[in-house]
């Protein structure tokens, strides 16, 4: 496992590019660089449930692990949803469950700095990379519009 971290500034509030992130309208938005007609949902809860899914419904299993809006939210990864059935036991899940997500956004003059760090198996580096080097520029155009 490996952690690679993206950092981007933007000329908006933080509350502003929290919604931008998170809200259902503009998450498929940026997410689409990863996965098209991603969607994610959510209970807000520390310790809840997340599913991050793909058009298939099929994707990962997570929790939180830490949230302050507007700040911070981590996101630990459980397991997958395959077919309606979370698979949180498999050698496959194992090898890569308790791997973190972590949003971080902090005020700068003129705007948020938002950081993101993503634990991945090293296989997944380019993916992520163009997913996030796009995604969250697209965030910045939501945010900033």
């Amino acid at each position: 496992m490996e952690t690679l971290s993206y950092t981007i500034k933007i000329n908006a509030p933080k509350q502003k590019v929290w919604d931008a992130l998170w809200a259902t309208e503009t998450y498929q938005t940026w997410t689409k660089f990863f996965s098209c007609s991603s969607t994610m949902q959510t209970d807000w809860k520390v310790g809840g449930k997340t599913y991050f899914l793909d058009g298939d419904r099929n994707g990962m299993v997570s929790t939180i692990e830490h949230l302050d809006e507007p700040n911070t939210v981590v996101f630990k990864h459980l397991g997958m949803i395959m077919d309606g059935k979370e698979d949180l036991e498999s050698d496959d899940v194992k090898s890569w469950a308790g791997a973190l997500e972590k949003y971080l956004l902090t005020d700068v003059e003129e705007g948020t700095q938002l950081h993101v760090e993503v634990d991945i198996q090293p296989e997944y580096t380019e993916m992520m990379n163009k997913g996030f080097d796009q995604g969250l520029a697209m965030v910045k155009y939501l945010a900033e519009k």
